[in-house]
């Protein structure tokens, strides 16, 4: 009796030192303490959705979650939501859509392994992708992504030429060591626009949406942030190891202090992330 005892209070403290891991695997983060974001390493976390599909809303909260909590230390999460345009006959058209995005999903659905193309889809860093709503995955795809040494992208923000115009000055930082000690390379010759894919995206927090058909028809659906423009560069006239300028137009409609610019450098055959970074747009 006495074995059996001790078998089952060895059991229980092996489950609440489980419980213990489980919950430490999602830290809080406290705004309290000192965090460099240039110190940590950004993540873009891609979210493939829409206002007609009924099981996309949890994804949404969770992505926004994710941006606004920022929860792992040394990590900076990046998010794109993007509204793809195929449920749009399906009863509801989604006014944060773009078939720009539905082809962005698709050449994903061609290089990452068990892909396609569904919603909600979320894709972590152009590496790995999963259903949108799985919080544990997201949490262990993202700290999978940032063990992956990362350089970060610098963006400036310019004089702006007018009200609905803005541009910034965009660098690669090669001040910052990365995470294997050196300065962020990629291959045996130094990050440049002749090798990989210059994104540049625009985002807007705060959208919501009151729906009034297709699945979710009655439901106030709340946002991530929002991709509002994505463009490739498709040949910067510099290498990045020097600066350079882009200019985005503002639609009348965007709040400007609910904007922020994240570039990207991404390998064009896998999709991979390799380079990132952001700054607020200024009201």
């Amino acid at each position: 009796m006495r074995t059996r005892a001790l078998i089952g209070i060895a059991a229980l403290l092996i489950a609440a030192l489980a419980c213990l891991s489980f919950f430490s695997h999602w830290p809080v983060h406290s705004s309290a303490l000192p965090d460099d974001a240039a110190s940590r390493q950004p993540v873009i976390v891609e979210l493939f959705t829409s206002e007609g599909c009924s099981s996309c809303p949890p994804a949404d909260s969770l992505l926004a979650k994710l941006a606004q909590d920022q929860p792992f230390e040394g990590i900076e999460i990046l998010p794109l939501e993007e509204h793809v345009d195929y449920w749009n006959s399906l009863g509801w058209t989604d006014p944060f859509s773009s078939v720009d995005f539905s082809r962005r999903q698709e050449q994903y659905a061609v290089v990452l392994p068990d892909g396609g193309v569904y919603t909600p889809q979320m894709i972590v860093d152009g590496r790995a992708q999963f259903i949108g709503n799985r919080t544990h995955e997201a949490r262990d795809q993202i700290r999978w992504a940032a063990s992956h040494p990362k350089a970060r992208l610098l963006l400036t923000p310019l004089p702006p030429q007018n009200t609905r115009t803005r541009s910034f000055e965009l660098r690669l930082d090669n001040s910052q060591p990365s995470r294997a000690g050196i300065l962020p390379t990629f291959g045996s010759a130094p990050v440049n626009s002749t090798t990989l894919d210059l994104w540049i995206a625009l985002t807007e927090k705060n959208l919501r949406s009151k729906v009034s058909s297709g699945e979710n028809s009655g439901a106030t659906l709340q946002h991530a942030p929002v991709v509002r423009l994505l463009h490739k560069l498709q040949s910067p006239s510099k290498p990045l190891n020097a600066p350079i300028q882009f200019s985005l137009d503002l639609d009348e409609h965007w709040v400007p202090a609910n904007l922020t610019v994240i570039a990207f450098l991404a390998n064009p055959q896998s999709h991979q992330i390799t380079a990132a970074g952001s700054v607020p747009v200024a009201p």
